[in-house]
């Protein structure tokens, strides 16, 4: 601990790396552009940061660390000068075309021109040729005009994930950042988690929007659109419309959707449940008859992808049960129908609301697609892309009462609901294996190891008398790690939970930007835990519209019609991100 003075204040300081987080620690504030709380720290790249200490003229606040005695004034002339000065260079070398930007609004270098008041770049030698847009993937667009330099995509890449997709090329006014190689998205090694995007300041990396697509599909009066939505949108969406992160907001969702127009609303929870059933029967199975151990779960598809490009001879470890966007899009297609006798092949539009940008590369994946040629779900809108849809349609979500989920595919447990947080699938199940396998319910359903936003967690589980372990991680950097363990014949485990993002599902690519902010995630994860905390069910086998489906039309976990409409295959995929688009 010491003490260093800020503005004339007296403040003390910690652990704290830089003194940037000192400064915004005691209620000051700097701009950033390269900066971010989970990346690394001392990066200083684009040197907004700079604030005046004394005897040591301007320094970057985020490469500087404290020190006893340390007399710094962050609103200086100098430092002010200095940092409109860096603005002016960047949106010289800038497309400003704002207003038709997807970021608009949202852009960290467009809400500092404003308040530093840069009304002109007239003096400064300005870009001349527009360099082309990467609109190949099917998750994310790379507009290199818009680039700042800044490294936070590279570095998010590097140090959530372990991979190297995109990266510096070139020098001097020459630099870009692009995928490695010179290729585009859909050549390379992308998982599409966009993770990238959820930390670019300005709007070089932005999602690939449908939301016209779903638009058309809403206003044609031939059609019937039938939406779902993923368990942690409801704890993040709210912050668009100035709610508290981790407020649910499940039942104004469901309104403000079918303000919108959708027709029908249901819930992904529901199908979290039935992969529960159905990945739980599998995991039993395997550990009782000697299958392929340990079982990873495959609810994320920027892991499966990252298996299928990375790891393909680790696939027999993934469980075949579609994630629960995929359970439902294939839950939707056949059996709404039979309920709702007005909706047929024709005429039904499947739409997803999810936090991850990696579920619009899922939802066209070769095995979902239908003899005709269509797929299961026809679009994946984001958090953020249905947030601006609700504004856009004049939806006071602040204000609209809540309504239920339309039947029978509404009702969830709480086991489903924290399936948006790392570590839910894996006490999701551990509530249901543990009555497969003894035949009595488990009375304690909080499992404390499993929860929390921590990158690595491990525990055993006593299934009276079978101990099972369980190793939870989130990020494909620690997941790489896991699959080393296994091959050099160290991991003791039985089940590996992953999740791509940092978090899991709550800290989505898709998700309201919160630039990977700690205190945020926390807060969306326990709005889960809350939701869970105060449910009717907590178990997935007591949903009692699961139980109706199985007895309906399923019969049972695992049995022949359900590995028909709920189980998938995967397959290598390296070479295939190798072939140029277009390529036969």
């Amino acid at each position: 601990m010491g003490k260093m003075i800020i503005n004339g204040k007296e403040c003390e300081f910690t652990n704290e790396r830089n003194i940037l987080e000192v400064i915004r620690k005691h209620g000051f504030n700097v701009p950033t552009l390269c900066y971010r709380p989970d990346l690394t720290k001392d990066y200083g790249a684009c040197r907004l940061c700079v604030v005046e200490i004394e005897g040591r003229g301007l320094q970057a606040s985020c490469t500087t660390p404290p020190a006893e005695g340390m007399v710094v004034k962050t609103n200086t002339e100098a430092a002010r000068k200095y940092r409109k000065g860096i603005l002016e260079l960047l949106l010289a070398n800038h497309d400003r075309e704002c207003t038709t930007c997807d970021k608009s609004g949202e852009c960290d270098l467009q809400k500092y021109a404003n308040e530093y008041n840069v009304t002109s770049v007239e003096g400064y030698v300005q870009q001349a040729v527009k360099l082309p847009i990467d609109d190949s993937s099917p998750s994310l667009v790379r507009d290199p005009n818009k680039c700042i330099l800044c490294g936070a995509c590279v570095r998010a890449c590097e140090e959530h994930q372990g991979l190297q997709v995109i990266g510096f090329a070139n020098r001097s006014s020459r630099t870009i950042v692009q995928p490695m190689a010179g290729k585009c998205f859909a050549e390379s090694e992308c998982v599409n988690c966009g993770q990238c995007a959820a930390v670019c300041p300005t709007g070089a990396l932005t999602i690939k929007s449908q939301t016209d697509q779903v638009w058309s599909a809403i206003t044609n009066p031939n059609k019937k659109v039938v939406v779902q939505f993923a368990p942690s949108v409801r704890v993040a969406i709210g912050e668009m419309f100035g709610l508290e992160p981790g407020e649910n907001t499940t039942e104004k969702l469901n309104a403000a959707l079918r303000a919108v127009g959708f027709d029908l609303v249901f819930d992904t929870n529901f199908s979290a449940d039935l992969t529960i059933m159905e990945e739980g029967t599998e995991f039993l199975s395997r550990l009782q008859n000697g299958g392929k151990l340990p079982l990873f779960t495959s609810c994320c598809p920027g892991w499966v992808r990252f298996l299928e490009l990375q790891h393909p001879d680790m696939l027999e470890h993934l469980s075949t049960c579609k994630s629960p966007q995929g359970m439902m899009g294939a839950i939707i297609r056949e059996y709404v129908p039979q309920y709702y006798p007005e909706f047929n092949d024709e005429n039904l539009v499947s739409v997803s609301i999810m936090p991850c940008t990696a579920k619009k590369a899922e939802a066209i994946r070769e095995e979902f697609k239908r003899p005709d040629g269509s797929y299961e779900i026809d679009y994946v809108l984001t958090t953020q892309e249905i947030g601006r849809m609700i504004k856009s349609a004049g939806v006071d979500f602040k204000r609209i009462q809540g309504e239920p989920a339309d039947s029978p595919f509404g009702k969830y447990t709480g086991a489903a609901t924290i399936f948006g947080v790392s570590g839910g699938v894996a006490e999701a199940a551990a509530r249901t294996a543990y009555v497969l396998a003894t035949g009595e319910e488990l009375q304690d359903v909080v499992i404390e190891e499993m929860r929390g936003t921590k990158r690595v967690k491990t525990l055993e589980l006593d299934l009276k008398g079978t101990k099972v372990k369980v190793k939870i991680v989130n990020t494909l950097k620690e997941a790489e790690e896991c699959i080393r363990e296994i091959k050099e014949g160290r991991a003791d485990y039985q089940l590996l939970e992953v999740m791509a993002c940092p978090g899991g599902c709550i800290n989505g690519g898709g998700q309201p930007l919160s630039y990977n902010d700690s205190e945020i995630k926390e807060k969306r994860a326990q709005g889960l835990y809350t939701d869970d905390a105060t449910g009717e069910f907590r178990k997935s086998h007591e949903n009692p519209e699961v139980k109706d489906l199985y007895a309906k039309h399923l019969e049972a976990p695992n049995s022949h019609k359900a590995h028909e409409l709920l189980h998938t295959t995967y397959s290598d995929k390296r070479k295939a991100c190798y072939i140029s688009v277009g390529e036969e």
